[in-house]
């Protein structure tokens, strides 16, 4: 497996972090998890393409996790792809209809590039057929517990505490041959994630505050600090640990230097914060 970061920022704009957004491939399969804003450009950026992405996971619907879905599933239909496979909570479907269907808000775009000679002309020369169909990703909402067998590959899931009731919120586990790889998504620490996390190889954990930091007490609960996190990894047996979601006030010299001496304190593998476009094998 090889993961690469295609986002590990926040909802926060900020030119060095782009939202949520992580591609794991697996022999032919490119799973995306998340699709924040950014996390298109930084697709494009490491030498994919849209159509390239056969599988998208979300963990959740906050928009720093989805923003990108709209662009992502257009340009890839643009490509001639076939229709996205797709998996998130509710109310995901009803999303992607309001997106991409008759009466969606990008129908004024689909009319013009399906029904106007010139945008059919266009299409055709570049290799397709009429009539043209219109974007249609193949939508399944899914619950935490959700498994699902892939090509050499197997992916199992959680619900972790985040942004309930509004919405279920997940994390995941994927396994191919001999190797482990766990995304928490935006997880406070729980027993189910415990769970799903023993013994992988490679962690990847959400991290919204630094170890000390005055929050308030409503975030506080499911936003655990590094060295909560580290101490989870070494608890769980993780051999690697990687953080991300890093806000902007947390990415200077300092908050840099207090999150390693945290890690190092409490998680005895290799351990980091994650940056946009680093690329590491599983």
């Amino acid at each position: 497996m090889k993961l690469t970061v295609l986002g590990s920022g926040s909802p926060e704009a900020y030119i060095r972090r782009a939202s949520s957004g992580y591609l794991l491939e697996v022999g032919e399969d490119k799973i995306l998890f998340d699709c924040g804003g950014g996390v298109f450009d930084n697709l494009v950026r490491s030498g994919r393409l849209p159509s390239d992405i056969t599988h998208l996971f979300f963990s959740h619907l906050h928009t720093d996790h989805m923003m990108d879905y709209a662009r992502l599933v257009h340009a890839a239909w643009d490509e001639g792809a076939k229709p996205l496979l797709v998996w998130g909570p509710k109310p995901i479907a009803r999303q992607s209809e309001l997106l991409f269907g008759r009466e969606g808000v990008l129908s004024p775009d689909l009319i013009a590039r399906t029904e106007l000679a010139p945008s059919q002309q266009v299409w055709v020369a570049r290799g397709g057929t009429l009539p043209r169909a219109w974007p249609s990703p193949q939508v399944t909402e899914i619950s935490p517990g959700f498994a699902f067998e892939g090509n050499g590959w197997m992916l199992k899931s959680c619900e972790v505490p985040h942004a309930q009731p509004a919405f279920d919120c997940m994390a995941f586990s994927v396994e191919s041959g001999d190797k482990k790889f766990v995304y928490s998504g935006d997880a406070g620490i729980c027993d189910p994630l415990r769970k799903l996390a023993r013994d992988a190889d490679f962690l990847l954990h959400w991290c919204y505050c630094l170890t000390g930091e005055e929050v308030h007490p409503a975030i506080k609960q499911n936003s655990p600090n590094p060295a909560e996190i580290a101490q989870m990894a070494e608890s769980s047996g993780v051999k690697r640990l990687l953080i991300s979601h890093f806000r902007i006030h947390m990415d200077t010299e300092e908050g840099h230097e207090r999150t390693r001496n945290d890690l190092e304190a409490n998680f005895n593998g290799p351990a980091s914060v994650a940056e946009d476009l680093e690329v590491y094998e599983i």
